[in-house]
């Protein structure tokens, strides 16, 4: 198989903290704002996120897991259902600043369905999308990330895999592979 990495654990450390940091910039001091990761993997970044944020400020700041399983525009499409994951908001979305947070932007079809399934815990005053890995140059619909921790040029054949340690990898990779070699 071949990989070409795109971020090791070192540089996702680096990533993590210069993310942190311009959150802090434009949010400071969190009291009306909040992380809201995307199932699965967005919420282990927004954790990250959230670890860091909480050794910058001192405080936590809230932060939630949103899925979208439901509200995808292929779920009624696909020949296998697609398991759900789990939502958990402690708080209420209304008014806040939402911060939401997801590990790669492809097509944009997850983040349209997260701005629908957000609709149902309240009306956001303000919705940020922060990405870990922006795959340039392949939106289906017209969104763009607020916060970046790398834009790559991809081809349809090719596919950004995340590998977190909480998922039981040895360390954290971010690999771009070939789909058929996935």
């Amino acid at each position: 198989m071949s990989k070409r990495s795109l971020l090791h654990s070192r540089l996702l450390d680096i990533t993590v903290s210069r993310l942190a940091q311009q959150l802090v910039e434009y949010h400071y001091p969190f009291e009306n704002s909040v992380l809201l990761g995307m199932q699965p993997r967005g919420v282990f970044f927004a954790s990250r996120i959230a670890d860091k944020l909480e050794e910058i400020l001192g405080h936590r700041v809230p932060l939630g897991k949103l899925d979208v399983t439901f509200y995808r525009d292929d779920f009624r499409r696909r020949i296998k259902p697609i398991k759900a994951n789990t939502t958990e908001i402690p708080f209420p979305l209304e008014n806040k600043r939402v911060i939401l947070v997801d590990d790669v932007l492809y097509t944009g079809r997850t983040v349209r369905s997260a701005l629908d399934a957000m609709i149902d815990f309240g009306r956001p005053a303000k919705v940020e999308l922060l990405i870990l890995i922006d795959r340039v140059y392949s939106r289906d619909l017209p969104i763009e990330p607020t916060y970046v921790g790398k834009h790559v040029n991809t081809l349809d054949s090719q596919r950004v895999l995340v590998e977190w340690k909480e998922q039981g990898a040895k360390e954290d990779n971010i690999w771009l592979i070939n789909k058929e070699e996935a």
